[in-house]
């Protein structure tokens, strides 16, 4: 009688109470969130790794967020680790050993963490001065720890929603299978989810949002940052056979951007040519061979075969040529030089090396091939000198024009690449076969007679033998992350820390296995954003180098300090 009117009154109760009662158990289970004990000292473990120097100087906002993510990283670790031992040894610490580790972690974890964040606090403030960099606010450890906080958070609710998400459909399949076959479903229908939602929309998002901050083709640029040229030397003018709309945002920056006649004639104190300068953007036309077949006939209407300076210069992902490496050559020819490129990509070349490698490598072939068979054709004393240039992915992606050294030398009349990925084959190739003695970071390759690698304008110069004309260059810092990024160091330690180490490399880097590797992709993304003649920035490097490989009739070494002078204003 009594279980009859208790099962009749819940049967009364409301739907919207009965779930809402389900709900808030839910919550509870949720919040106040209970941490793992193992998970906070592996947390504390990977964190307190994360101060130890890298390559690069970090702000309080990048290392904020590389701490995070490695903390996050590592309280994933020590959760697994942990299930991984109850589930082989079938028990679980008592009660009276989890107090004791949970006191240990309180009185050495908070010590650890704060000693190992002073000394990366020192540790970041001696590679910002070994960069020639002003040291970091002292009190950039509070809203880096901010940063760094909030990152761990929202990793580990992100992962704790899906363990939740996990654990409610098993609940829900439980009933009409074995739990074993229900909890793998779910798992592996939430682990399909996740995969579609990072390949859907979490891809895409990243992909706009690239696009809008590096340039997609289609994005407007405002008139009053960037004006359509008029002049007929360049692409997008109204005598050019490709249209203004179709550059993208970095092919008109860079049609626009030339040098003007005036500052030419001033600098070289007479009177100058205005450079030519062509560009094909994505969407000048359907592909890649149509984009560099209409580059090359702009070329020819533009005069650019008339010049005597002819440049292939490879775009990085994102479609910036750099604009350094070209202006150099237009200053020291006083303007009578083309230059040529085309877009692949709209993405950073960090980002473009995942995604757009092999049409990065596709575009160096198809452009160089296509104006290296007009400029063959044109009588030989009437030939442009032809020059070839690439920073970063447009370094890599130009090398696909050669099959080796040999090929470079008979097909060019000079080379220049800054900053090349280590996956470069060419570059790869060379410095695997370095001469002995000589280091990763700054190698030399038969005695340097054919091409030479330089991290300053001495390097050029250091070896003894006659270097052989025509010249290639490799310009690359031992603190340029983009050079020196392979995924084997994560479980070998690269040359470039067993070998004498370059001067702007911190004497305080470690390699660790995986970490290191985790440090340099992490470096990436602001590779640039160091000093001059360090990292990815190879600005006024670059007057050196082109006075080494092609300096015109009556260049003096006076002339070099005046354009290395010029090109530390310019702005990438």
């Amino acid at each position: 009688m009594v279980g009859s009117v208790t099962v009749r009154r819940q049967a009364k109760r409301p739907v919207w109470k009965r779930l809402g009662s389900r709900a808030a158990r839910r919550l509870r289970a949720l919040w106040p969130p209970r941490y793992s004990l193992a998970g906070l000292i592996a947390t504390v473990a990977f964190a307190s790794v994360s101060f130890t120097p890298s390559l690069l100087p970090r702000g309080w906002a990048p290392q904020g967020a590389f701490t995070g993510i490695t903390a996050a990283v590592g309280y994933g670790v020590g959760v697994s680790l942990a299930w991984l031992v109850r589930t082989l040894a079938g028990t679980s610490p008592s009660a009276k050993a989890r107090r004791v580790w949970w006191i240990l972690l309180a009185v050495l974890g908070i010590p650890v963490l704060a000693s190992t964040l002073w000394l990366g606090q020192d540790w970041q403030r001696r590679l910002h001065l070994l960069m020639g960099m002003p040291p970091p606010d002292p009190y950039a450890w509070l809203p880096m720890l901010a940063v760094a906080t909030a990152v761990l958070l929202v990793i580990i609710t992100a992962f704790r929603l899906l363990r939740w998400l996990v654990r409610a459909l098993t609940a829900r399949l439980t009933p009409r299978m074995r739990p074993r076959v229900a909890r793998t479903l779910a798992v592996a229908v939430v682990f399909v989810l996740v995969a579609a939602l990072a390949n859907g929309l979490l891809w895409r998002a990243l992909v706009n949002a690239s696009s809008d901050a590096f340039g997609a083709p289609d994005r407007p640029v405002s008139e009053a940052a960037v004006s359509r040229p008029l002049a007929q030397q360049r692409s997008g003018s109204p005598a050019s056979l490709i249209s203004w709309d179709s550059l993208g945002r970095h092919g008109k920056s860079f049609v626009a951007s030339a040098p003007s006649i005036a500052r030419l004639s001033a600098f070289s104190g007479a009177a100058a040519q205005r450079p030519v300068r062509v560009y094909a953007g994505l969407n000048s036309a359907p592909n890649t061979a149509a984009r560099a077949a209409l580059a090359v006939r702009d070329l020819r209407r533009a005069g650019g075969f008339d010049r005597k300076v002819l440049v292939v210069a490879q775009a990085s992902g994102s479609g910036t040529v750099d604009p350094a490496a070209v202006q150099a050559l237009e200053y020291m020819y006083n303007g009578d030089t083309a230059v040529v490129s085309m877009q692949y990509s709209f993405l950073p070349s960090w980002f473009s090396f995942v995604t757009d490698r092999e049409r990065a490598q596709q575009t160096g072939r198809e452009l160089f091939d296509q104006v290296h068979r007009a400029w063959a054709a044109l009588p030989e004393d009437q030939r442009p000198k032809l020059l070839v240039t690439g920073t970063s992915l447009g370094a890599f992606g130009i090398e696909a024009a050669f099959d080796n050294l040999a090929d470079v030398r008979s097909r060019t009349d000079g080379v220049v690449l800054a900053g090349p990925p280590s996956a470069s084959p060419l570059h790869q190739f060379l410095v695997r076969h370095r001469d002995p003695g000589t280091p990763q970071w700054l190698p030399v390759y038969d005695s340097g007679r054919t091409v030479r690698f330089a991290s300053t304008a001495r390097d050029l110069w250091s070896p003894d033998a006659r270097w052989q004309w025509p010249r290639m260059v490799y310009l690359q810092h031992g603190s340029d992350p983009v050079v020196f990024w392979d995924p084997e160091i994560a479980v070998n330690r690269p040359d470039w820390l067993v070998e004498p180490r370059a001067p702007d490399v911190s004497p305080d880097l470690s390699w660790l296995p995986l970490f290191t590797f985790w440090q340099i992709t992490a470096d990436m993304p602001y590779a640039q954003d160091v000093a001059q003649g360090h990292g990815h920035n190879y600005r006024t490097l670059f007057a050196d180098a082109w006075a080494a490989v092609a300096a015109p009739p009556g260049w003096t070494a006076a002339d070099t300090p005046r354009l290395r002078a010029v090109l530390e204003t310019i702005q990438r």
